[in-house]
């Protein structure tokens, strides 16, 4: 490099260095995502799943599909890029999803796009019970690992291992981004 040049970009890198940051910069969220927001995230994801089921038996699919579209907006990550969405019960070559399209196929079935789907949200279900093995915190971002009970009206409960990634979004919103699930082994 010539010391001409040298000296240009030692001097943009000083001049950057004491620019202080613009007014627009502080209307950019950098918090971090904290424990009881992940909690309440994880909380509303069961309370969505049994809303879901009760939608279903009350006014059909039309409305079930209905409020599954809305929690897929407010809950899952969509909006920022592919999720990294691998159900508990998929099959090859659909085991993963990325796309809205994917999960909703998932939850409610009903879409011929997806014919071995038949809408895991559909299952009657009426409660849903969160057990953290861990839950790491990283800046905005949070993972957790445990297991999913999930109770249906006759009292069945379904018990799945269960991994999430949380994102907080620059306005304030917590999202999934990753959502991993599968039977315990041997069930």
């Amino acid at each position: 490099m010539k010391t001409k040049s040298f000296v240009l970009a030692a001097s943009l890198l000083a001049a950057t260095a004491l620019v202080p940051a613009s007014a627009s910069a502080d209307a950019v969220y950098r918090g971090t995502l904290t424990e009881s927001e992940v909690l309440a995230a994880q909380k509303a994801w069961g309370e969505a799943l049994v809303a879901i089921s009760k939608e279903y038996e009350a006014g059909g699919i039309d409305k079930a599909r209905k409020l599954a579209s809305t929690v897929l907006d407010k809950a899952y990550g969509y909006n920022l890029g592919p999720v990294l969405f691998k159900p508990t019960l998929t099959q090859s070559p659909q085991t993963f999803r990325t796309t809205k399209e994917g999960a909703l196929a998932y939850f409610v079935g009903h879409d011929s796009k997806y014919p071995a789907d038949t809408g895991f949200a559909l299952k009657g279900w009426r409660s849903v019970e969160i057990k953290n093995a861990a839950l790491q915190i990283h800046g905005d971002t949070a993972n957790t690992m445990g297991n999913v009970m999930i109770t249906d009206k006759d009292g069945k409960v379904t018990k799945v291992d269960k991994t999430w990634t949380f994102k907080k979004t620059d306005d304030g919103v917590v999202r999934i981004v990753l959502h991993h699930s599968s039977l315990p082994y041997g069930s």
